[in-house]
């Protein structure tokens, strides 16, 4: 279809898992019951006059599947009732969704304010990709409400963050910050992954615009690239459509499939995953070898009453430090046998990195260091192992340290 494909919501009533194996489902005529792929490029029309009522808008069906597919508005359809928004569109990858966020809806002469603590490539595309064209960007201290006031500017249009923060787990206060952003007339768009749609409900709390990377945990299982965009029908409608419809960054619709596979199995994975890291917390706060743990689930997280304010539960992700630094995080990481070292997160399998010397790795070692990012920092997603099992990996392995 020319703009959204998906049927009309029939499970808004539903519980939470409920919309996860339901919401967005289009049945062919052989009446599947699993979703179909609609592996397609273009469309066929049955006259020439149906097919210019398509491109003018004025019939419903679908034109081309860099605009819309039938498989890709299930899986748009899906996450925008479980996420509680108006409108989505889905992306090829997480940071097509952020970029294509952050991006379509500014021009030239426009300003930008965004946390600090941020994923590496997001940090490049407000640092390094909007100034060339002509949109400025200050980054602040995302846990200091102050600093974002002070930040603000006639012409500041767009506020972003990630709360938990990647890598730290820094928790960010969703809605005094939103309420900064609209009292300057400026959206907040906040990058839900590691809270996961699950445990963290951005809209509700004020944000104007939340981004995935499906690629984590709505995948979940280490096979495919995805990102959605989810916010009200107007923001979509204005800035996103035509933008993604004309520059091309579009899901496949068999990567669409599986998300919507993976969608299915999202509140088991995510419960069993955070159940485990908080047993992981426990045991690695008491370890000698470690000299700090973040984890949003503990009591000691520094944000911990903002964590019950905002966040249903943790995290799958826990973040701590290795006493020696970078050689006895190395010596740590390859002495692991379970968990396998991998720059990815959100998996069945719990994967580990080392984010000053990859995802973070572009930083100056001062950036590093402002952020908490240190050379003994490693992080941690916790897949669907047994816990025990993950304790005594990481106990052995702390022994190498």
């Amino acid at each position: 279809m020319s703009k959204s494909a998906a049927p009309a919501s029939s499970s808004a009533r539903h519980r939470p898992e409920t919309r996860l194996v339901h919401s967005g489902t289009i049945r062919s005529e052989f009446g599947e019951t699993s979703e179909a792929v609609f592996l397609t490029q273009g469309y066929v029309y049955d006259t020439a006059e149906q097919c210019e009522a398509r491109f003018k808008g004025e019939d419903g069906g679908y034109i081309y599947s860099r605009y819309s597919n039938p498989t890709i508005a299930m899986f748009e359809q899906r996450m925008i009732e479980f996420e509680g928004a108006e409108a989505g569109r889905s992306t090829a990858t997480g940071m097509a969704a952020v970029t294509t966020a952050m991006l379509a809806p500014l021009k030239a002469g426009d300003h930008v304010v965004a946390a600090k603590a941020m994923f590496g490539s997001c940090r490049y595309v407000i640092e390094d990709l909007l100034p060339r064209y002509g949109i400025q960007s200050t980054l602040v201290d995302g846990l200091d409400l102050d600093q974002w006031q002070r930040a603000m500017r006639p012409n500041t249009r767009s506020l972003f963050l990630e709360s938990p923060t990647n890598p730290t787990l820094d928790v960010l206060d969703i809605g005094a910050i939103a309420e900064i952003a609209h009292r300057g007339r400026a959206r907040l768009i906040v990058d839900n992954v590691f809270a996961t749609p699950i445990w963290q409900s951005p809209l509700s709390l004020g944000a104007d615009v939340v981004v995935y990377s499906a690629t984590k945990h709505i995948d979940g299982q280490g096979r495919c690239l995805g990102g959605i965009i989810l916010a009200s029908e107007q923001f979509i409608a204005e800035h996103i459509h035509t933008f993604l419809r004309q520059t091309g960054p579009s899901i496949s619709p068999f990567n669409a499939w599986v998300l919507l596979k993976g969608l299915e199995t999202l509140a088991v994975r995510v419960r069993a995953q955070t159940a485990t890291a908080a047993a992981l917390a426990d045991t690695l706060a008491q370890h000698p070898k470690i000299s700090r743990l973040i984890y949003p689930g503990r009591a000691d997280h520094p944000q911990a009453d903002l964590v019950k304010k905002q966040m249903r539960a943790g995290s799958t992700l826990i973040g701590f430090e290795v006493k020696g630094g970078k050689a006895a995080a190395f010596r740590a990481l390859n002495a692991l046998k379970l968990a396998r070292i991998s720059n990815n997160l959100g998996d069945a399998k719990s994967l580990v990195t080392h984010p000053a010397t990859t995802t973070h790795q572009r930083l100056t070692p001062q950036a590093r260091a402002e952020l908490g990012i240190s050379d003994g920092f490693i992080r941690f997603s916790t897949g669907l192992e047994h816990a025990d099992d993950l304790i005594e990996d990481l106990h052995a392995a702390l022994e190498q340290a």
